[in-house]
């Protein structure tokens, strides 16, 4: 299976796990360039409503510690519809997790990106793990330390 020239993959990263590495180790695979997109804590909180657990300079420099990693943007306000991202970085695959792969918007971003001859290709998403069950398990935690500290 041929390479992709350039690749691009756009997430949270908060609290990485096991499954942020899956997929960025996948879109390597099918990559000879791979660009990440962190999204700053501003577009955080305005798509979750909270801010990150980790800030976004620290979720950064995760991402640039890894080996699959060639280079590191920051995802705006600007630049987090997919055409404006591929404006600025031309990637020849957008790659996502198969949680988005029915998701109407994204079937319209891929219709766009395959007119400049682009992409986007979607991968097994981790189901054993995620941002949101490592926050429950958290969250569950803190309960029974503050039981305890109660009885």
């Amino acid at each position: 299976m041929e390479k992709y020239k350039v690749g691009y993959l756009a997430g949270v990263f908060d609290l990485f796990h096991v499954g942020h590495l899956n997929l960025i180790r996948r879109a390597k695979e099918r990559s000879e360039f791979l660009i990440v997109g962190a999204l700053t804590d501003e577009l955080v909180v305005k798509f979750k409503g909270n801010l990150p657990y980790i800030s976004f300079e620290e979720r950064r420099q995760i991402l640039e510690a890894i080996r699959y990693v060639d280079k590191v943007v920051g995802v705006t306000e600007e630049n987090h519809e997919k055409m404006k991202a591929w404006n600025l970085y031309h990637f020849d695959c957008l790659f996502s997790g198969d949680d988005y792969s029915g998701n109407p918007y994204w079937i319209e971003d891929q219709k766009s990106l395959q007119k400049v001859g682009s992409n986007i290709e979607f991968f097994p998403y981790t189901k054993s793990t995620s941002s949101t069950m490592i926050k429950a398990a958290m969250a569950g935690n803190m309960q029974k330390k503050d039981d305890k500290k109660n009885e």
